[in-house]
Parts: structure tokens; sequence; C-alpha cells
């Protein structure tokens, strides 16, 4: 690939823009976007969170809206129905797609998003455990007879290492992880090698930090705000197109719980109460995933970018 005007001499590079939410990813990744643009090198962001992936789910997950993207190019955004079911097998092949074909523009890509299971699908040579839908049926059989604690203490009492890294309450990945379990396989923490090898030679990850106390404050703060700036209008609307049908969409952080309040299952204390602390998780998860990558360079925000850059 020959470089494109302005590129000095350097083929095009693929960056990861990673770190716990609420750390401030999106902004970093449009400024780097910015700053490389400004250097003669255009770049375009590929999003990796799952749940920016779905129609409708805005408020709750922060989404940038299209006057915040600056005009900059954003890929993988409300690109399902919250009906659907957002896999990790079925967003690695169209996220490298997207990569791709912006690499082929002789432009940087800008992978951006916290979930650290899909960064990891895209970025590194990532092998998939084996799928077995019969063990999958009876799985889900039996949480649906009796609840994700039960699967959850037989998935610690076989793989504690994974265990510690799964929600207690996420069933979906629960199941999983015993399916992999099941046939011998190594569980989603495993499929990550100690040395991985990059998909793209050249890739760059940087991972955002915060300081705990500094980053508590900002997600509590964040969670009053979603309800503040209109979350059950906007999990009305989503009760409307099905989420309450969907796999992965209803039981995302903050939506769970706002469908709860809806129900009159919670009121509005307890579905903040219960989305602050199961966001404040999150965080501690998302950094133990993160810091595992080799070669990841840390940085505070705020940040200046053209340290980033040179």
């Amino acid at each position: 690939m020959t470089p494109g005007p302005g590129r000095p001499g350097a083929a095009p590079r693929l960056w990861a823009v990673v770190g716990a939410t609420g750390t401030g990813k999106s902004d970093l990744a449009l400024d780097l976007a910015e700053r490389l643009r400004a250097l003669g090198n255009p770049a375009e962001i590929v999003n990796a969170d799952a749940m920016q992936l779905y129609r409708g789910m805005d408020i709750g997950t922060a989404k940038l809206s299209l006057h915040e993207r600056r005009g900059i190019p954003h890929h993988l955004l409300d690109v399902r129905d919250v009906t659907d079911e957002a896999a990790v097998a079925w967003y690695q092949p169209i996220a490298r797609e997207a990569i791709t074909a912006i690499l082929a523009r002789d432009a940087d890509a800008i992978l951006v998003g916290g979930s650290g299971l899909y960064v990891s699908s895209v970025i590194f040579d990532f092998r998939f455990p084996p799928r077995d839908a019969a063990v999958r049926a009876r799985l889900e059989a039996e949480l649906d007879a009796n609840g994700a604690g039960a699967l959850f203490e037989r998935l610690r009492e076989v793989d504690p290492d994974t265990a510690a890294r799964i929600d207690p309450k996420n069933g979906r990945r629960i199941v999983r992880a015993l399916e992999v379990i099941e046939q011998g396989g190594a569980t989603h923490g495993a499929v990550l090698p100690e040395t991985p090898r990059l998909w793209h030679p050249a890739t760059r990850i940087i991972g955002l930090h915060t300081a705990r106390d500094v980053l508590v404050e900002r997600l509590d703060r964040r969670v009053e705000r979603m309800w503040r700036d209109g979350m059950l209008e906007e999990v009305e609307r989503l009760r409307a197109a099905g989420i309450e049908r969907g796999i992965t969409a209803s039981r995302a952080i903050g939506y769970a719980q706002a469908l709860a309040q809806l129900r009159g299952e919670m009121t509005q204390h307890e579905a903040i109460a219960e989305t602050q602390a199961l966001t404040r998780r999150y965080a501690r998860r998302q950094v133990s995933w993160f810091k595992r990558y080799p070669d990841i360079e840390w940085i505070e925000h705020p940040v200046d970018v053209t340290a980033v850059t040179g």
C-alpha cells in the first residue's frame, strides 16, 4: 500500500483506544482523528462498544450524536435491532471488514470501545471456543428454570478464574462459559494467549486510565444524568421496538434496571443505585481485562493528543 498525500512514508495504522467506561475514550478518539487529519493522515472511527451497536440505545450507552461526531466518519453504530443478539463471533468479521476498507482508503482506522472481548477479537489473532446448540439449549433451559445464580455457582466450581470475570447476573455469559467447558474447551479468558499476535502489524493500543475515586464519582453522576436526560422515555420507546424480547439488549446495564422500574419491580432510587453499582463493577472488570494487553500505552485523562501522535 503506497503512502497517501501528506503521509510521510508511513502506511496506514490501526489504533485501538480502550479503557473503562467513563474514561473519555470517545473524546480521545475524536481528538486523535482530528490530530491525524491535521498531520495529513485521514482517519475514521470504528465502534467496539457492544451496546452502541443497537439502534435507539443512546442515552444509556453515552453514544455520540451525529453532531458530536465532528464530521468524522463512524462505523458500526446503530447496526442492530434491539431484538437481535450481538455476539462477538458476528462482530469480528464485520469490524475487520470495516477496518480493512478504511486502510484501503489510505486512512488510519481508530477502533474505540470498552467491550474487551470485542476489541480483542479484532486486534489479536483471536480464536473462538467451540459451539454446541444442544448443550446451549439445555443450559438455557436450566437458566430459565433455576436462574443465573445456580449456574454461576457451577461455573465458579469448575472455572473460578472465568467466574471472577463474569457478572453473576449475566446468564448469557455464564451459559456460554459452561457450554465451552462441557466440550472440553478453554473459556473466553483462556482464548487470549499470554503473548497474543496482532491481526494488523501496524497497531498501536492506547489505554485511558482515570484514578479510581475520580472514576467512581464520574460514573455515579453519569448514571444520575442518564435518568435526568430521559432514560425511561428511551426505554419506553425501545419496549415498543421489542427490547424485552432481545437476549442481549434487555440485559444491558441501565436498560435492565429501567425496564424493571417501568414494570414496577424497582423504584427509581433502586434502579439508579443498582445501575451505579453494576457500572462500577463493570469498570473494574474492564481495567483487569485491558491490563493483560501487551504493549498497551496507558495515559491519564485529560490527554494531550499531540503527545500521543508525536
